[in-house]
Order: structure tokens, then sequence, then C-alpha cells
């Protein structure tokens, strides 16, 4: 039975709104990481361009309380990819082993050397700070051509992937992978105008205007980019009049642009702005951007060929999993809730977590 006439006989039960539901939770998590890990990866980022090595120290702890619990929806993430749609798990890891391997290594590299960063002294302490950095980048760069691997679609026949150890490196893919980069840095920016005062605030203000900028451009590149790639995104968009109820979704992605853009050059003494929008703009524009991709990859967990429901576990399966579920999920947004809750406010430079 093929995938089309899968949908057509389970349209009523759970073999057809289990795999959305879970495609639902994955696609959370997933957001929910890119968010939340993403201005950390974005302090990383921006680290090599503070001022010296006490605004370094400032920066990583606006985010020290907090930032090993955002890597839990990464998990998430993947845990329901295995356990939801393991013919997906299983495709995307063994034709993006090398780029999954290399973010899992900047995310543990980053990691090591957050923490052995505010116990070293003189010449260590510089060179885990290097780490942190380097480690940032890599995984921010992986995570971007993983995606443009997946929006270009995957090499494939008859289900098997074809494109070889290197098949997913194309210069889209590259192009994506600093698009990323530039993305996450604007969250870094956002993350530390919310989050700080004095001279850190305003370089975090100078530095967000140009990265809004990066971003957009980034962003219209990727849309003029698709077409040539004949990809199942751009399809999605503009077959059968598509676009005119998907409008809604650049329309307000410039609308946000235009505010965060802004935004970001005025603080509450211009009585302008408050200084959590850019950050709330950023998150914004980030949801949207996803909103676009999910809209237009639809109904192709992995393009061209595999769907959600031929990728689908039995829904006896699913819906076992999906109860484990129920407990967890709040748990994890209760957790996550209550952290940032406990650490709000702004950081001073001379308060440290470590």
């Amino acid at each position: 039975m093929n995938d089309a006439q899968l949908i057509l006989t389970a349209a009523d039960g759970a073999a057809f709104w289990l795999p959305v539901v879970w495609l639902g939770v994955i696609g959370f998590g997933v957001l929910m990481y890119v968010l939340l890990d993403g201005f950390v990866l974005g302090l990383g980022i921006l680290a090599p361009l503070a001022a010296d090595g006490d605004q370094r120290d400032h920066m990583m702890n606006t985010a020290a309380p907090i930032w090993d619990g955002n890597e839990t929806w990464l998990v998430l993430g993947g845990a329901g990819l295995m356990a939801a749609f393991p013919r997906a798990y299983a495709l995307v890891l063994s034709s993006l082993y090398l780029p999954v391997l290399t973010m899992l290594l900047g995310l543990i590299f980053r990691g090591v050397a957050f923490e052995f960063r505010f116990k070293g002294r003189g010449r260590a302490r510089r060179a885990w700070g290097a780490a942190f950095s380097l480690g940032s980048i890599v995984a921010a760069f992986s995570q971007g051509v993983i995606l443009a691997a997946l929006v270009q679609g995957l090499r494939m026949q008859d289900g098997q992937y074809t494109g070889g150890i290197w098949g997913w490196l194309t210069p889209f893919a590259l192009m994506t992978g600093v698009a990323l980069a530039c993305g996450y840095a604007l969250l870094g920016a956002g993350w530390l105008i919310l989050k700080t005062e004095g001279q850190l605030h305003q370089r975090a203000r100078r530095w967000a205007r140009p990265l809004v900028l990066g971003v957009l451009a980034f962003m219209a590149l990727v849309s003029l980019w698709l077409p040539a790639l004949n990809s199942r995104v751009m399809a999605r968009w503009f077959e059968d009049g598509h676009f005119l109820w998907l409008a809604p979704v650049p329309m307000l992605t410039l609308a946000v642009g235009w505010r965060l853009w802004r935004d970001a050059a005025h603080g509450p003494r211009d009585g302008q702005a408050h200084d959590a929008w850019p950050f709330v703009w950023t998150l914004a524009l980030f949801a949207l951007g996803f909103a676009g991709l999910l809209l237009g990859l639809w109904p192709y967990l992995v393009p061209p060929q595999l769907t959600l429901w031929g990728a689908a576990s039995p829904p006896a399966s699913q819906g076992f999993v999906m109860w484990g579920l129920v407990f967890l999920l709040p748990v994890i947004l209760g957790y996550t809730a209550w952290s940032y809750h406990v650490f709000r406010g702004k950081v001073a430079a001379d308060v440290g977590y470590h």
C-alpha cells in the first residue's frame, strides 16, 4: 500500500492522526531548542567581539544558570523522532552522520569549555574561552547544514539514500550554515540587551542592527535559491494557489523584521522600546521561519520521498510512547519556566553564578 492509499484508508483513524500529533511534538521540541539554546550559541559566536575578559565573563554569566537545561529539548526531539518515525531517524543519521557528529562534538566541546573557563587562569582561561566560541560556531554551522540538507532533499531511490558520504555538501548547505550562525548571533545580542546594562548592553545594541540586516538578507537569499533546487518547499508554496493562504507568514516576517530593526537601536530612555523587545522579536522571527519550513515540507518528513505516514512506527507503538510524553512534557515545560523565572532580571557585571 502506497502513502496516498494509507492516507485515504486511515483518514479517520489513529494511523493518520498520531503521526501528525508526533510531528507537532517533535517540531515543538526542536523549535524550543533552537530558541532557548540558540541564544547561548549566539553568546559563543559573539564572545570574540567582547572588549575584554571581564566582558566575556559577564556575557557567559547571563546564561550560566540555565544554559545546560536547554539541551533537554534537543534530546526530546531526537528521542521523539526515533520512537515515532524510526525510518526517518535511521535515514537522517545514516545520510547526515558527518554533520550530525560534528554538531554533537561542537556541543560537547562548548559545554566542557563553558565550565572549565571559569576555573582556568591566564592563558588557560583564554584558551577555554576560544574553545567555547569555536564549539558554538561549529555546532551552529552544522545545524544549518543539516537543515539545508533536509530542505533541499536527500538523494534517494526506493527509499534508500544514494548520495554518498558527501551528498549533503552543497553551496546551499554551506550558505544555510552561515545563515543560522548569523541568526543565533542575533539571538545572543537580543539576550544581552535583555539581561545586561551599561557598556555591554550598548555594545549588544550595536551588534544587533547589522545582524538583523544579515538575517533578513539570508532569509531572502534562501527564498530565491530554493526554486533552482527544485525543492518541494518552493513547490508547496506556489502550486495550486497555496501562496494565497500561506502569504501571511512572509508578510509577518517582514513586519517583525522591521520592528526588530527599529527596537534594536532604541533603549527605554528613548520611550520607544523596552529591553525585552529585541529578544522577543528575534524569537518571533525564528518561529515564523520555522513555520514557513514546516508548511513547505508538508507532508514530507524527509523529502523527496518519505512522508509522515511512510516513516511512522505502528500506531500501537506511537500511542504507547505518547502516554509517557503526557507526563514528561509538562515536567520539562514546568522546569524550564521555573528556572527562567528564578533567574529573571538583569545580571550585573560584578555578579557571577560560578
